[in-house]
C-alpha cells in the first residue's frame, strides 16, 4: 500500500470547522483594526534576502527560510566552496530570495517603495502567513499567521496608547483574560549604561528576554558566556527581580537611572502611556525583563500573555524609529503590534470560547426524496439564501439514514423534509436536530421559524 503523504513539521492542515474558527479570529481582529482607522495591505510571501537579512539580529537571520535560485543555481560556485562547506558564502550565492520572517520588515520596504503614494501618518493592517526555520514545539510553528497593525510617520505616544486599547478590545471580544506587559528599549539601554556595559545592550536584551523560558540561572550563564563581568551581572539582579506596582517600579527605576538621559526618557514614555490608558479591563504590567529580542525596536515594547493557558506570548510589538532608514528613508518613525493568530486559536480551543454560531456552517439541510421534491425545494432554498440563511439540499436521493447522518456530522441545527403531503399543502416539515421536535410550517413562513 502506498505511503500516506504528509506535511512538513511545524505546519498544519485546517479543515472546515477549523477554518470557521480561524476566520472568526481574523474577522474579529479585522473589525477592531477598522474601528481605529487602519487600512489593509498585502505583500508577497517571498522577499529579496537583501530586504530581510540583518533586520532581526544574528539569531533571527538563522531562522530565515531561504529559497534556491531557479535554474542552474550552482552556476558560479567553485569546487573549493563546495568541499569546504562554506555555508554562509554558499547561501548568499545560491539564494537571492527568502520567505518573510514577519510582516514588519516587508511593511517598512513597502513604505519606502511606495512613499510617493502614501499620506502620512499611514495606518495599515496586514493579515498574512510568515515562516521561521524554528524547532517546532507546543505553540511554536514554522508557518503561522500574523495580524499586524502599524502606524508610520508619527512620533506621538497616543499611537502606543491606541494600540494597547486595540489589544484590550480584541481580547475582550474573544473572552480571553490577558496581561499586557510593557517596557521600553530606552530603559534597557539606560540599565546597560548603569551596570557599565553600554556596548553590550544586544547581548543583555537577548539574554533577559529568555527569562520566562530558561530561568534566571541560565540567563546569568548566558550573560557570562557573552563576556559580561560578574560585577555587572550582580548589578543587574535587583532590576530583573524588581517587584511592586507599576508606580513603585517607575519610582525605583527613576532613581536607579538618574544619571542616564536615555533611561529617563524611556521612563517618561512608559509613564505617558500608562497615564493615558483608562477603562481597560486587561491587566497592564511594567516588566523590566521584557526585551523583545528584535534589534529594530527603539521605544515602548509590548507583549501579551494569556492568564488561563500555559503558552508563549500571543501578541507583541513596539516602536521602531530607525527601520525605514535601513531602506534609505531616514526620519520615519513607526509603532505596531502583531497578534499571533495560531496561538490565539490554540487558547480559544483550550478554553472553549468560540460562539456556537461560528462553527455552524449549514443552518438548514433539505432532505432529497426525489426529482419532484427537489424541484419544489429549490425555490425555497433560493429564498432562504437571499435572506442570508446558509441552506443546502442533499444532492442525491440517498437513503434517509445516510442523509440524516450527513446532517449530524455537519452539526446542522435544522432539517427540512418535503414529501407528497407537504407539496400538496404548500408546507415543509421542519425538524429541530437538537430537540428532535418536528412541525409542519407553510413554506412562505419557513424563514421566520429559522
Amino acid at each position: 500500500m502506498a505511503q500516506k503523504p504528509n506535511i512538513p513539521k511545524g505546519t498544519r492542515d485546517f479543515g472546515p470547522q477549523e477554518m470557521a474558527r480561524r476566520n472568526y479570529i481574523f474577522n474579529t481582529i479585522r473589525q477592531v483594526y477598522a474601528l481605529y482607522g487602519f487600512q489593509q495591505i498585502e505583500t508577497p510571501a517571498m522577499e529579496n534576502l537583501s530586504t530581510l537579512m540583518g533586520k532581526y539580529g544574528e539569531e533571527g537571520d538563522k531562522l530565515l527560510f531561504k529559497i534556491l535560485n531557479s535554474g542552474d543555481f550552482l552556476r558560479g560556485i567553485g569546487e573549493e566552496d563546495l568541499k569546504n562547506g562554506a555555508t554562509g558564502k554558499l547561501a548568499s550565492q545560491l539564494c537571492e530570495k527568502g520567505l518573510r520572517y514577519d510582516l514588519t520588515v516587508p511593511f517598512a520596504r513597502y513604505v519606502v517603495q511606495h512613499r510617493d503614494e502614501l499620506t502620512l501618518p499611514f495606518r495599515r493592517y496586514q493579515i498574512q502567513p510568515v515562516w521561521r526555520a524554528d524547532r517546532p514545539q507546543k505553540g511554536r510553528y514554522r508557518e503561522f499567521y500574523q495580524c499586524d497593525a502599524d502606524v508610520v510617520g508619527s512620533d506621538s505616544l497616543i499611537n502606543e496608547v491606541e494600540l494597547m486599547q486595540i489589544v484590550d478590545t480584541v481580547f475582550n471580544r474573544f473572552g480571553i483574560r490577558v496581561c499586557i506587559k510593557i517596557n521600553n528599549r530606552k530603559i534597557l539601554t539606560g540599565i546597560a549604561e548603569m551596570i557599565g556595559e553600554a556596548d553590550r545592550i544586544v547581548d543583555i536584551t537577548v539574554a533577559i528576554d529568555k527569562l520566562d523560558k530558561i530561568g534566571l540561572e541560565k540567563v546569568n550563564e548566558e550573560l557570562r558566556a557573552n563576556g559580561l563581568s560578574e560585577d555587572a551581572i550582580q548589578k543587574l539582579q535587583p532590576i530583573i527581580n524588581l517587584s511592586g506596582t507599576n508606580q513603585e517600579k517607575m519610582a525605583t527605576m527613576r532613581q536607579a537611572l538618574a544619571q542616564s538621559e536615555i533611561g529617563l526618557k524611556g521612563i517618561d514614555e512608559v509613564e505617558f502611556v500608562l497615564n493615558h490608558l483608562s477603562g481597560l479591563s486587561s491587566q497592564v504590567e511594567l516588566d523590566l525583563t521584557l526585551a523583545r529580542g528584535l534589534n529594530y525596536y527603539t521605544g515602548c515594547i509590548f507583549e501579551v500573555k494569556a492568564l488561563d493557558v500555559q503558552i508563549g506570548s500571543i501578541t507583541g510589538g513596539g516602536r521602531y524609529d530607525n527601520l525605514t532608514g535601513i531602506f534609505g528613508m531616514p526620519g520615519i518613525s513607526g509603532v505596531g503590534i502583531s497578534f499571533g493568530a495560531d496561538r490565539i486559536y490554540d487558547v480559544l480551543n483550550q478554553l472553549e470560547l468560540y460562539p456556537e454560531e461560528v462553527t455552524t456552517a449549514t443552518q438548514i439541510l433539505f432532505i432529497n426524496f426525489g426529482e419532484k421534491e427537489t424541484e419544489y425545494c429549490l425555490p425555497i432554498l433560493s429564498d432562504l439564501r437571499a435572506a442570508g440563511i446558509r441552506a443546502e439540499i442533499y444532492p442525491d436521493a440517498a437513503k434517509m439514514k445516510k442523509q440524516m447522518q450527513y446532517a449530524n456530522v455537519k452539526a446542522v441545527p435544522f432539517v427540512a423534509l418535503v414529501g407528497e403531503n407537504e407539496m400538496s399543502a404548500g408546507m415543509v416539515t421542519l425538524k429541530n436536530m437538537t430537540t428532535g421536535e418536528q412541525q409542519m410550517v407553510p413554506a412562505a413562513e419557513l424563514l421566520s421559524h429559522l
